[in-house]
Formats: C-alpha cells, sequence, structure tokens
C-alpha cells in the first residue's frame, strides 16, 4: 500500500501541475495521448460587425475598452483549463465564451481577455464589474437570480462523485455518512451535500484540482461536483479514478452577466441560439468535452425569463 501511496501521490503533483495536458480516451497502445481540445476541430466563429446594444452598460464599455473581460474556470479537464505555460484558456466553456463574443461583435482570437475567477467570488466580480460576463460550468437557481442575470442555459450536467478506482464502499450520495468529501467553496454541489447529505464530512477549497489532489493521496474520499468535470478527471487518469453512481441532480449552466443589464443577457439568449442551430454548439463539444468519450447531448431548452 506504502508504494502505491507514493505512485498516486506523484501522479496527484502531476494533475496539479499540469493543469492542461489532458488524457483522452486510450487509442492505440504506444499511441501519443490526446493534449487537450483538437484546434483543428474547433469551429470558427463569424464576427458579428452591425451588432449595437446601446442599452447595455456592460457591452458599451467593453467596446470603450476594445475588448471584452471573461470570467472563467482554469482548472477543469476539457471544459475550463488554462495551459501554465502559455496562459492559453482552451476547453468546452472556452469556446461557448468565444462563440458569444464573436456575436457581441468582438474578434474571439483578440479582443477577449480571459480571467479565472473561483466559484466564491463568481457574483461579486459580476456585481463589481471586474468582468463582462462568466462561462464556467455556472449553475443557474433562484437564489443566484437575485443577484446576478443568467443567458442560457447552453448545457445541462448533474452532480455526481469522483472516487479512487480501489473504493468498493461508495456508489452514490447515500453511501457518504462519515466519508470526507470534497468540493469548491461556494459551489451548488457544496451545498447540495451540506444540506442533503448532513453526514458527510465536507473539505472545501477554491479550486477541484486541489480536490483531485487530495483524493488521490488519500486525504479524502470522494470528491463532489458535476458530472462533466469529473469525467474530464477520470478520463485524465483512468487507473486511479472512477465515477461512482449515477448523477443526483441537474445541473443548468448558464452565461452569468450582471443583474441589471437585461440587453446584454437577451443577445447572449440570441447568440447561444444561433450558435446551437449553425452546428458551432456540437462541433465545439466534440472537439472538447466530447473527447471524454460522452456524445453530445441535445442543448436544453434556453429560458429567456423576463426583465427584473
Amino acid at each position: 500500500m506504502q508504494r502505491t501511496h507514493r505512485r498516486l501521490g506523484a501522479l496527484a503533483l502531476l494533475l496539479v501541475a499540469t493543469a492542461g495536458p489532458l488524457l483522452a480516451g486510450c487509442g492505440r497502445p504506444g499511441s501519443p495521448p490526446i493534449r487537450g481540445p483538437r484546434p483543428d476541430q474547433l469551429p470558427t466563429y463569424r464576427v458579428q460587425s452591425d451588432l449595437r446594444l446601446p442599452e447595455s452598460s456592460t457591452w458599451n464599455r467593453a467596446r470603450k475598452r476594445g475588448r471584452l473581460i471573461v470570467g472563467a474556470k482554469e482548472d477543469q479537464p476539457y471544459l475550463g483549463e488554462k495551459d501554465p505555460a502559455t496562459g492559453v484558456y482552451s476547453g468546452y466553456d472556452i469556446e461557448i465564451a468565444k462563440m458569444m463574443a464573436a456575436s457581441l461583435g468582438f474578434d474571439p482570437a483578440t479582443d477577449v481577455e480571459f480571467r479565472t475567477i473561483a466559484s466564491a467570488n463568481r457574483e461579486t466580480a459580476l456585481q463589481n464589474g471586474q468582468i463582462d460576463y462568466y462561462v464556467g460550468t455556472y449553475t443557474i437557481n433562484d437564489n443566484r437570480k437575485q443577484l446576478v442575470g443568467f443567458a442560457g442555459p447552453y448545457y445541462e450536467a448533474g452532480q455526481s462523485l469522483l472516487v479512487r478506482t480501489d473504493e468498493d464502499d461508495i456508489h452514490g450520495p447515500q453511501d457518504l455518512d462519515g466519508k470526507r468529501v470534497c468540493s469548491a467553496a461556494g459551489s451548488t454541489p457544496y451545498q447540495r451535500i451540506q444540506k442533503d447529505y448532513p453526514k458527510a464530512e465536507l473539505v472545501a477549497y477554491d479550486t477541484y484540482s486541489i480536490c483531485v489532489d487530495n483524493l488521490l493521496t488519500y486525504q479524502v474520499d470522494a470528491v463532489t461536483t458535476d458530472d462533466t468535470i469529473l469525467m474530464g478527471y477520470a478520463a485524465k487518469a483512468p487507473d486511479e479514478l472512477k465515477l461512482a453512481g449515477k448523477p443526483f441532480s441537474k445541473e443548468p449552466y448558464g452565461i452569468g452577466v450582471p443583474r441589471d443589464d437585461t440587453a446584454l443577457r437577451f443577445a447572449l439568449d440570441d447568440a447561444i441560439a444561433v450558435h446551437e442551430k449553425n452546428g458551432d454548439w456540437k462541433k465545439a463539444y466534440d472537439a472538447t468535452l466530447g473527447l471524454s468519450g460522452v456524445p453530445a447531448p441535445t442543448p436544453p431548452p434556453i429560458d429567456r425569463y423576463p426583465a427584473n
């Protein structure tokens, strides 16, 4: 067991340090792993040149600035990752953000600045104008709608559990009594375990990569968040990690915007619909999150809820 712990500890350090190179579904023995999204398969987004949003203070501020500032995650395989060497962000959520930028009249290649924002700080970042919008596994719920606005949803995930492959006692959230469970501070998954499974011993960090590090080094028994995120980590280390049981929630992912900027929210709703219809949505999924081996689902209906 001591040798196993050393091996897993080394792998854990590798996962946290690299935070970018991904091991996607295994090909031929000895073939090199797929590293992140496949740029040659990503769609090219046409920049809309005639859009005007005079009622959107966020859009007008971005036009004067000359670029969009978009909040994102940097440690979620296939979804939102930042290459530590180049600083480049990649993944499915990053592609969604780029689609939106193009539809708002900004060139995704030159006019978008990504900023890493932790889950617990998303609402504050939007309220304070630190970012123009946020794309990063951001679940839409009524409590958050009191603080920010949401375009979408553009994807629906479900909360699940990630465990070590040698774990035989955890098959779902009903098995978490007395177990150390790790999630991101301020996240919906953390709050759900806290409310619905109070006998679990919760541990919180700013990033899921630290949770996975602790899982691999036997400091926690499970990591919980959306299955999309966990699929990426399991694909990264398939001999050490696995998903346990079935998803036990519905997590509609939305694009966070300042609460009072209804014009921006509706423009992003329109953009999501356009990119779903023209095939960009599926192409982006296939070249990023689809590398986990899970085929693209049907996009969820867009919720164009009325202005506040």
